[in-house]
């Protein structure tokens, strides 16, 4: 079961396509991605043996999640598939086998700019088809092997515009607010099995589905950001992983159904 999870993975390695520092070096042997880094293997760190699952992995927070994970000890099943086709949520989890931590990383198009009297039925089917039934899919089939286990931890990566309203994204914030009501209420109820679940809402993070590289160049989105975010930048990828990383290890046990901003500032609670 263990190997037939590598192989549908077609992005497996992806982590050697992230633009790090280029004295890390990403070797993939025995099904388990290693990291180097200056020719020596680092010693396993806060996830130590841990199974990881993170779906879309090619895109959004994937790629970053998956390397700094895998600079943790974490063995990474990198999935891509399509999860809004019939029964493709539930054979990943069967395909993947035993998972501790599993990494919701679902993005859809955010149909910005489009009035809510103008947005088609079929742009706001597709925010729900792609961030919200997969989440339900994916985390009912996960949860009986961590209840029995007494163990787990279920991380979302979601959006502050679900907690702050903007003007032509009703789709989008609708979906991501789903999330957030989905994870507090799944998070409360799991949370005496030992299961944390828990939800980054994000906004102003580095990542090619929402700030392409044509985005960040332009001088209006500069002054824009300047304008919106307090810290006046965009938080890298790295350390909205990194907050992901804490999220999924021991020591955010206490943490239980929470929806937490982190978007310099733009969203405070």
């Amino acid at each position: 079961m263990q190997e037939s999870a590598a192989e549908l993975s077609p992005t497996w390695e992806m982590a050697q396509d992230v633009r790090y520092p280029t004295h890390r070096d990403y070797r993939h042997r025995n099904g388990v991605l290693n990291v180097l880094l200056n020719g020596e293997k680092t010693m396993p760190q806060r996830l130590t043996g841990q199974r990881v699952l993170i779906t879309q992995a090619d895109d959004y927070m994937g790629p970053a999640t998956q390397a700094l994970f895998a600079e943790e000890g974490a063995f990474i099943i990198a999935d891509t598939r399509d999860l809004t086709a019939p029964g493709s949520c539930e054979a990943l989890v069967a395909d993947a086998g035993h998972v501790d931590i599993f990494i919701a990383n679902l993005a859809s198009p955010n149909f910005s700019g489009i009035p809510a009297h103008e947005l088609t039925i079929e742009d706001w089917q597709t925010t729900f088809d792609t961030m919200v039934h997969p989440l339900h899919r994916l985390t009912r089939a996960i949860l009986p092997q961590m209840m029995e286990r007494g163990r787990g931890k279920i991380i979302v990566y979601g959006s502050a515009t679900a907690l702050k309203g903007l003007k032509t994204l009703a789709a989008y914030s609708a979906a991501r607010a789903a999330q957030v009501g989905y994870v507090q209420s799944v998070g409360v109820e799991v949370a005496p099995h030992n299961i944390q679940v828990n939800l980054i809402a994000q906004n102003y993070v580095e990542n090619p589905v929402y700030y392409p590289p044509e985005l960040r160049a332009k001088e209006s989105f500069q002054k824009s950001l300047q304008r919106q975010v307090p810290l006046g930048r965009l938080a890298t990828a790295r350390e909205d992983a990194q907050f992901a990383l804490f999220l999924a290890s021991d020591e955010s046990d206490f943490f239980v159904g929470q929806a937490i901003p982190f978007t310099g500032g733009w969203v405070q609670r």
